[in-house]
């Protein structure tokens, strides 16, 4: 909290100088904090419109991190602040539908409200995959993101363990986070730390596709719990973009966009089961190639392209020029 408000004055501060010598007309802030939406007082008592672009919602993560119920003292504070926050931008946004309704059902007006997908970009995401990338002798699977707890990797090294009875297989892990380093324990404890690679190198975006591609398969094993349930992975957008075939949590947020068809659904916290679906995928190639084509109807019908221009038509709205 105290990093938060220290981060709020500086930006206000900081907000306000640079107000003063350009004259903006549109100002937007990203959560977390919600909050840190008042840091543009000064530009919108200046005329700027201010969006409020809200990529997690705040009560809902903080109740999963802490284990706390929604109505418990701290989150219906943060709640409150969600709302005050809210009301003070002139527009919102946020990922997903599931959450536009969520917004809604705690008072944000509907009028206020807009849904700007995490869609990764056709010029880095789209494309045919070059030749030869795959590893061809182990049957691949890859992540990649923060190593978080919510985020299942555990389970993933749990069903690795258990897959390799049966097939040759091996998982990318790409990112950093908490986890990292028990994450390299748990992998040599189960016997596995040899069909692991930890990446963590910072990759631009351009080049992640690259790392990607080299995968037969992708894994979202995320925990369920009242943030995970109406997060829509972004990691998974990029995967169809890729035409990776991924088997992922079955969660409301992911089949609100995929049905069965389209990804391989696995219960949360189960790797009997993710073992059973890492099998299945590596002794199917034809159910890989069905999931990767089924998956493409999802980049079909949410396109950054048009998503991109749908943003830029709104801040041209905010700021009156349609």
């Amino acid at each position: 909290m105290i990093e938060y408000l220290a981060f709020l004055v500086l930006a206000a501060v900081r907000a306000g100088v640079l107000q003063v010598r350009h004259r903006y007309r549109t100002v937007q802030v990203h959560n977390l904090p919600d909050f840190l939406v008042f840091a543009a007082i000064v530009p919108k008592l200046g005329g700027a419109r201010v969006i409020l672009d809200l990529h997690d919602l705040m009560p809902e993560f903080y109740a999963s991190r802490f284990g706390r119920p929604l109505s418990s003292l701290p989150v219906r504070l943060i709640t409150l602040q969600e709302g005050l926050a809210a009301r003070f931008a002139d527009r919102v946004i946020t990922v997903t539908d599931l959450w536009r309704s969520t917004l809604e059902g705690r008072g944000v007006p509907a009028a206020k409200l807009s849904v700007l997908m995490n869609l990764p970009d056709p010029a880095i995401f789209g494309g045919p995959a070059p030749p030869g990338e795959l590893d061809g002798t182990r049957f691949t699977l890859v992540y990649h993101g923060t190593l978080a707890q919510r985020y299942g990797l555990d389970v993933a090294l749990h069903a690795l363990a258990i897959a390799r009875r049966d097939v040759a297989a091996r998982l990318i892990i790409h990112g950093r986070g908490d986890l990292l380093e028990s994450l390299a324990a748990l992998a040599d404890e189960l016997g596995v730390r040899d069909d692991v690679v930890f990446s963590t190198d910072r990759l631009p975006s351009e080049e992640l596709p690259a790392l990607l591609r080299r995968a037969d398969a992708a894994v979202v094993p995320y925990r369920r719990d009242i943030f995970t349930d109406e997060i829509l992975p972004t990691k998974l957008m990029e995967y169809a973009a890729l035409d990776i075939p991924t088997i992922v949590t079955r969660t409301p947020a992911v089949e609100a966009y995929f049905d069965e068809s389209a990804v391989r659904f696995v219960p949360a916290e189960d790797p009997e089961e993710l073992a059973a679906a890492i099998v299945e995928l590596a002794r199917d190639p034809a159910a890989r190639a069905s999931l990767a084509r089924n998956a493409a109807r999802f980049r079909e019908r949410h396109d950054w392209t048009r998503s991109a221009a749908a943003y830029v038509e709104l801040v041209r709205e905010l700021r009156g020029e349609t």
